[in-house]
């Protein structure tokens, strides 16, 4: 992989060597991947999608844990759905995201990621210090085969995403950011955001959106280049604080507007890499 290759999150689905194939018919040499269904996280299901992976030649350079029951609908749907944070299905969650590190370590993919929830504004919550203690766990677990832990931007200020890193104090615990988290969740500007947090980013979505206009609802993501993210500020920005890893282009639609968007989104980042 060269520093900035582009790339796309891929959505594995019931068809994964369909899935590759729309990978390579981009022309883009690597891809983070989305969770594959169950089938595929161990034994011969596991043995098969490895093989279809080594043949497509596509560098999957994350793996990212999701969960059943986790809705985005708006944001307290978020809270109480999403990642780890909630407490009824916690313990649930940790093992699967142990599996999803066995997995991405099987085929040699050094980062795992994940939206973990919203991390707590205040410290000083009583379930804080055992979110932390629970993913001081996975980093230990992913620190044994080499890997890295990424949080996912968005659901939390910068601010509180790099205190909460401090508390958890594992070198393996890295960022992929993603800007237009910052803004469809109303977190925070994402320049800003990338400054604060640039020693931790291992990893990067290039995707756009829009700030939300109603209380308790989302933004509206948009295509690379047409929300408030400021594209061409992100790739100086991430150029200035030394990042050389992929670009990896979220588009999350489906159909033919998904692969227009998606080659659209390439197109500009070519232009931005060598400014």
């Amino acid at each position: 992989m060269q520093p900035l290759d582009i790339g796309v999150m891929l959505g594995v689905g019931e068809n994964p060597r369909e899935s590759l194939k729309k990978v390579r018919d981009l022309g883009v040499p690597t891809a983070q991947m989305g969770c594959p269904p169950q089938k595929y996280l161990a034994g011969e299901g596991r043995a098969e999608l490895k093989r279809m992976i080594d043949e497509s030649v596509v560098e999957i350079t994350t793996v990212f844990c999701g969960f059943s029951g986790e809705s985005y609908a708006d944001i307290p749907t978020v809270r109480r759905t999403v990642g780890l944070v909630p407490k009824n299905t916690r313990a649930e969650r940790v093992e699967k995201t142990k599996a999803i590190v066995d997995f991405a370590n099987d085929i040699d993919v050094a980062n795992v990621a994940a939206h973990i929830g919203f991390i707590y504004d205040d410290p000083a919550d009583p379930d804080y210090p055992e979110l932390v203690k629970v993913v001081q766990g996975i980093c230990d677990y992913c620190a044994k085969n080499g890997q890295n832990f990424c949080l996912e931007t968005g659901q939390e200020k910068a601010e509180v995403l790099l205190r909460f890193i401090n508390h958890v104090n594992r070198p393996n615990l890295k960022v992929n950011f993603d800007p237009a988290n910052m803004i469809l969740y109303g977190s925070g500007e994402p320049i800003a955001a990338l400054k604060l947090l640039g020693g931790y980013v291992a990893g990067v979505h290039c995707k756009d959106g829009t700030w939300p206009t109603e209380e308790n609802l989302l933004g509206h993501e948009e295509p690379l280049g047409k929300g408030q993210v400021g594209i061409d500020r992100f790739i100086a920005t991430l150029k200035e604080i030394g990042y050389e890893g992929p670009l990896t282009i979220e588009r999350e639609i489906g159909g033919e507007q998904q692969v227009a968007d998606i080659k659209a989104a390439i197109e500009l980042l070519d232009s931005l890499k060598g400014k």
